[in-house]
């Protein structure tokens, strides 16, 4: 039984930039919190890739994740972390079904 939508994404930072792009995005998540169809939002470093931070998502269904796009505080985090990303690659869009934490 499906119970939310997930989003794996990768963001490729410019050398050095790496520890910038963290505390913004970790920002994005505190703004989350008003966010109730958010369920799960999880900033992670690569172990082996020294620019690379990983964003795993978890929504209650694709619609809402994709209306959080067009709220201004999150067009504004946005805005301020693409001088840092080189590239971003969303890496897989899943079908949420249950686990530990949600």
């Amino acid at each position: 039984m499906k119970v939310g939508y997930g989003l794996l994404t990768a963001f490729y930072t410019h050398p050095g930039e790496k520890d910038n792009l963290v505390k913004i995005l970790l920002e994005a998540a505190e703004g989350l919190d008003d966010y109730n169809t958010c369920i799960q939002y999880i900033v992670s470093e690569s172990e082996t890739e020294p620019n690379t931070v990983f964003v795993s998502e978890i929504w209650v269904d694709k619609g809402h994740h994709k209306a959080s796009l067009d709220n201004p505080a999150v067009k504004e985090v946005i805005e301020r972390a693409k001088p840092l990303i080189k590239e971003v690659k969303r890496i897989q869009e899943l079908d949420t079904l249950g686990g530990k934490g949600i």
